[in-house]
């Protein structure tokens, strides 16, 4: 029985596990969204969530703690650079893991893990720039008035401008008969 075992050992050795996850975590760092299985992901999360919390301390130490895990400079650069300015506000919970359809040679269960403030579109922007319009019966009477309300603009427009038209002709006229 796994009573209190909370690591899952993905069926590697322990040296290839944590080789793998730095591996991983690096490349979610770097492309910040990276597709896996769904095991992985999981794993990768407890891995990396940690090291991310640890990136909001811009210390010697906490860098030398993390260049521990990650044992890549430039990854250990941006986390602490990038990201741990992006999350800074954050409490925690700095990956989503988005569920996929099975791979199709041996039907594991895919996932796409990603870091939550790089994402456009779940982002806060794309939230106020969609608002969703009330289904009610008056709606459709106002959006009907609406346009009639644009095309007598655009006839007073056109009026406007035909009279511009009219009048500026004659002012060419008035002055060339000053000038003769």
């Amino acid at each position: 029985m796994r009573h209190g075992k909370k690591v899952n050992h993905l069926g590697r050795t322990d040296s290839h596990r944590k080789a793998m996850l730095a591996n991983m975590a690096s490349s979610l760092i770097k492309h910040k969204r990276i597709s896996t299985t769904l095991a992985k992901a999981k794993a990768l999360r407890m891995y990396v969530e940690p090291l991310i919390t640890k990136s909001k301390t811009d210390t010697t130490h906490s860098r030398r703690i993390v260049f521990g895990y990650l044992q890549d400079k430039e990854t250990v650069t941006e986390l602490f650079r990038d990201v741990a300015a992006k999350v800074a506000s954050r409490p925690g919970g700095y990956t989503r893991i988005i569920k996929l359809n099975n791979r199709l040679g041996d039907n594991a269960e895919m996932a796409l893990i990603e870091l939550v403030d790089y994402n456009e579109v779940y982002g806060k922007e794309a939230d106020s720039a969609e608002k969703k319009t009330t289904r009610r019966g008056r709606s459709k009477a106002k959006k009907s008035d609406a346009p009639a309300a644009k095309t007598e603009e655009v006839k007073a427009e056109e009026v406007k401008t035909e009279e511009a038209v009219e009048e500026a002709p004659a002012t060419e006229e008035t002055k060339e008969d000053k000038g003769e």
